[in-house]
């Protein structure tokens, strides 16, 4: 069972703390109930804490008790720091011992995640120094200001770099927790989660269709650039003549950094964007296959139906089937356009 820590604050909103709560908790358990089987274990084991171990008082009308303290802690595998309120200077200054405690779990491996203006704590202990981040789209400037350092990335709903996350506005604490069941569980769980919640699939851009994150454990600026660019643009023309330049390379040096950089050529690297973008097209919205293939950058369907196929281990019909979100009636309708 993993073990999950929920820190809660005063000033915060709830639901960036609630929604992590209730998601972990139900997560492998809700789903076999609403299907009349047998309860079974859960995935996650689930408490609050704050700083003191006190109540904490939200910025709604409402009181809080956490589990326990921080210092409390002996053993978790995921930290989740909830909002703290729009002043982060007076935050900061607020929860000062959270910093030093964040940063001993994160020396010793735990994943840390931070929602909404929390991820303001993961940038003043440290955490999110040359790593991307993004946080409520309101905050950004004083984020940018405040945290140098830090590659602020608001279009995005989620970051990851080497176990730290970080996630957009209120609500996107939702699009998290689904975010983090899948990296631990697995994309059925998550995907089950979400159903027996009634939730979309996690979002992970603002401005667009869901996509993985950069790999940001290399030092290669100008790759990492490049990646960048790419998450806005994989849809329309990604030939490495039109890569190179923008890492002002050659084309033939530009597909040896990358290659070396990422772990894999940029055509393959290109092709996983577009298939995760159409995985979350076909779980969550009601596109026919073709739109879904037009959507991500594919003209020719049969090709995108083959190379789906490749890259999940299901015909683009059949993975609807086994993960779309909606309702079987609505289901039913967009296959008959596809």
């Amino acid at each position: 069972m993993i073990d999950v820590t929920v820190v809660l604050f005063d000033g915060g909103l709830p639901s960036t703390f609630v929604a992590p709560v209730e998601i972990f908790s139900n997560a492998g358990v809700l789903w076999r109930i609403a299907r009349g089987e047998r309860r079974g274990e859960p995935y996650f084991h689930v408490r609050t804490a704050s700083l003191s171990g006190r109540a904490v008082r939200p910025a709604v009308p409402m009181t809080i008790r956490p589990h326990c303290a921080i210092d409390a802690i002996r053993r978790t595998d995921l930290i989740v720091v909830s909002s703290v309120g729009g002043d982060l200077a007076a935050a900061c200054r607020r929860n000062a011992a959270l910093m030093p405690w964040l940063k001993r779990w994160h020396r010793r491996g735990v994943a840390i995640a931070g929602v909404c203006s929390g991820v303001a704590l993961l940038a003043e202990a440290g955490l999110l120094d040359g790593r991307p981040a993004t946080t409520h789209w309101g905050m950004v400037r004083s984020c940018r200001a405040r945290y140098p350092k830090v590659r602020w990335q608001p279009e995005r709903f989620i970051t990851e770099s080497d176990n730290v996350f970080t996630s957009g506005g209120v609500y996107a604490a939702v699009d998290l927790s689904l975010y983090l069941i899948e990296k631990y569980c697995g994309h059925e769980v998550a995907i089950q989660t979400a159903r027996s919640l009634l939730l979309q699939t996690p979002r992970t851009w603002q401005a667009g269709y869901a996509a993985e994150p950069p790999a940001a454990s290399h030092d290669d600026a100008a790759i990492r650039k490049v990646q960048e660019w790419l998450f806005g643009n994989f849809r329309g023309d990604v030939r490495i003549q039109r890569l190179a330049p923008l890492a002002s390379m050659s084309a033939r040096n530009f597909a040896r950094r990358f290659k070396s950089a990422i772990g894999d050529t940029p055509l393959n690297y290109v092709h996983r964007l577009r298939i995760n973008a159409a995985r979350h097209l076909l779980e969550s919205d009601a596109l026919s296959i073709r739109d879904v293939s037009l959507a991500v950058g594919y003209e020719d369907v049969a090709f995108f139906r083959r190379l789906f196929t490749r890259y999940t281990g299901a015909a683009p019909r059949e993975y609807r089937h086994r993960f779309g979100t909606r309702t079987n009636g609505s289901r039913a309708a967009v296959e008959q356009r596809s």
